[in-house]
């Protein structure tokens, strides 16, 4: 039986984009005088992209370009987190759920001409399938190792086995994709921008392409930064890459299969700042960014500006690096938690309707337990136990990020406060640590950071995609050496039984929460604000916005 998405319909936000460039296009004067819907669009972002192929980026600043620019296979439902069809109209699994079948919609164009069909498809897989070198490090194909395991020849024996098979074409538009065994990665993972489809001719030209360097130094192939080499099927295509700006300019595709986007063109900026966002906008300089501070919404909404807020699905943590010797006792991590007044940052420094978080991840997902242990705010059990543990004096270093905000941490400096604040209650001695973002990703993930703040947005709704994202396997960011607890999440994930998954992962969430590798904070809905000019697109709670339905009112 598939599943059938039908071609992109005309949705009210498309038919009131069409109906403002009718009345538009009929008033020329006024168009003139209100600057026209040939405007560009100037939307800011928390950070630079990392390159123009989204294969080799785990962020969400390149994720949010890519998803203008290409399409994949399944996509999630406009403002929601159900699977629907991207460029596959209908799709099916086997019963065995190894075996995937996608029908394409029928007519589609790449940027460059190409036609989309079931050949184009299987190129993409077979090419991510059969990387080698510096491609096969974890920084550059992070997706592909965490959906379909390593690569048809692993060059290093710390590489997952595969999970892909294969990819054949059974007819022009039906691509039929083969894994090892029934994941409950599947059919999420086939929606990540990560896998963005791109077309024969750049599949092609950038065959040869090589990533130099070596771990932690590593320099991108030149069509990752050069606009014009890569072509998808997306509502926009590449124009300009402006990398000394932090610019880039995304041009209307007008052979575009779904609804045309709603402006002509669209200007991605780099604002780091959330101050300088808010006054940019403010002085009409862009016309709308992400990851409003929450003190900014109110005052936002009265000066006419719309501050929709994404749902809920998120979490914030703080890590607990147990290759740390006092961090490896459980005793300690305990303290450490009961230390840390969570109600406090969630009453103070996140946005309307954030909560204290009791695991690692929120309560909207299938797979939450009402059965974790509670961790509770008491500074003086949390002194008895580091006693207890011996480690009364305890000294550690705690790391927090500069010059970011992320929609699970809309304030880090200001959270790094409050948490050092109650751990020197407990008689704990801080020694703090802040790295710009790129930089802070790699000392976390090398595991040089005994305590750190970080956290997770969801890429799709399922539990693996989040404690399966952490405690799946052995890794530095955390230094957790847990076999029951990776062995049972191996079990849980391929069980097909939808019931006795959904068990597993609470008593997944149960197990974690027993062995503490960190103290889950809090979960909140970010805010994203638009100039009262623009009919916004609707907001996802995946943070996973398309723009093309966005217009000029």
């Amino acid at each position: 039986m598939f599943t059938k998405t039908p071609r992109k319909p005309l949705g009210l936000l498309a038919v009131a984009a069409s109906l403002t460039l009718v009345a538009t296009a009929c008033a020329e004067s006024d168009r003139d005088s209100a600057g026209g819907d040939d405007r560009p669009f100037v939307f800011a972002a928390t950070g630079d992209i990392t390159a123009l192929d989204p294969f080799l980026a785990s962020d969400g600043e390149t994720f949010r370009y890519s998803r203008q620019v290409f399409d994949t296979l399944l996509e999630h439902e406009s403002g929601g987190t159900e699977i629907v069809g991207g460029l596959a109209e209908e799709w099916e699994q086997s019963e065995d759920g190894t075996v995937w079948t996608f029908k394409l919609h029928d007519g589609v164009k790449f940027h460059d001409g190409d036609d989309l069909d079931a050949e184009a498809v299987c190129a993409n897989f077979d090419r991510w399938h059969n990387l080698s070198g510096g491609y096969q490090s974890s920084n550059n194909s992070y997706y592909w190792q965490k959906i379909f395991g390593g690569f048809a020849e692993n060059e290093d024996d710390s590489l997952p086995e595969s999970r892909y098979v294969s990819c054949e074409a059974q007819d022009e538009l039906t691509a039929v994709i083969e894994v090892t065994e029934y994941s409950s990665l599947y059919p999420g993972g086939f929606s990540l921008a990560a896998f963005g489809i791109m077309s024969p001719t750049t599949l092609e030209n950038i065959a040869d392409a090589e990533i130099s360097g070596d771990e932690g130094n590593f320099t991108l192939p030149e069509y990752t930064q050069v606009a014009g080499t890569v072509a998808g099927t997306g509502p926009f295509t590449v124009e300009d890459w402006d990398q000394d700006q932090s610019e880039i300019t995304l041009k209307r595709f007008d052979d575009y299969w779904g609804d045309p986007a709603g402006f002509e063109t669209m200007l991605l900026r780099t604002i780091p700042d959330e101050n300088a966002r808010r006054q940019a906008l403010e002085a009409g300089d862009i016309h709308g960014y992400d990851l409003v501070a929450p003190a900014d919404v109110g005052p936002l909404q009265e000066a006419g500006f719309e501050v929709p807020t994404r749902g809920v699905f998120n979490v914030l943590y703080l890590a607990y690096q147990q290759d740390d010797e006092a961090l490896a006792d459980l005793e300690v991590r305990e303290a450490l938690s009961h230390a840390v007044n969570r109600q406090r940052i969630v009453d103070t420094i996140l946005p309307e309707g954030g909560e204290v978080a009791s695991q690692f991840h929120p309560d909207t997902l299938d797979g939450w337990s009402p059965d974790v242990r509670e961790i509770e705010y008491d500074p003086e059990l949390a002194r008895e136990k580091l006693a207890d543990a011996g480690y009364e004096d305890l000294e550690v270093e705690f790391c927090y990020p500069t010059e970011v905000t992320r929609p699970y941490m809309p304030a880090p400096k200001d959270i790094f406060d409050v948490i050092t604040e109650d751990l020197q209650e407990a008689g704990v001695t801080v020694n703090a640590s802040s790295y710009e973002w790129a930089e802070y990703i790699n000392q976390t993930d090398s595991g040089n950071c005994p305590l750190y703040l970080l956290g997770w947005t969801g890429d799709y709704n399922d539990a693996y995609n989040f404690i399966g994202t952490w405690f799946s396997t052995p890794n530095s960011a955390w230094g957790l050496d847990e076999p029951e607890l990776f062995d049972l999440m191996a079990e849980v994930s391929t069980n097909p039984d939808e019931e006795e998954r959904i068990a597993g992962y609470q008593e997944l969430n149960e197990m974690v929460m027993d062995v503490l590798p960190g103290l889950p904070i809090s979960s909140s809905p970010p805010s994203i604000v638009f100039s009262s000019e623009v009919q916004p697109p609707n907001v996802s709670p995946l943070t996973q916005e398309m723009f093309a339905e966005a217009s000029w009112k």
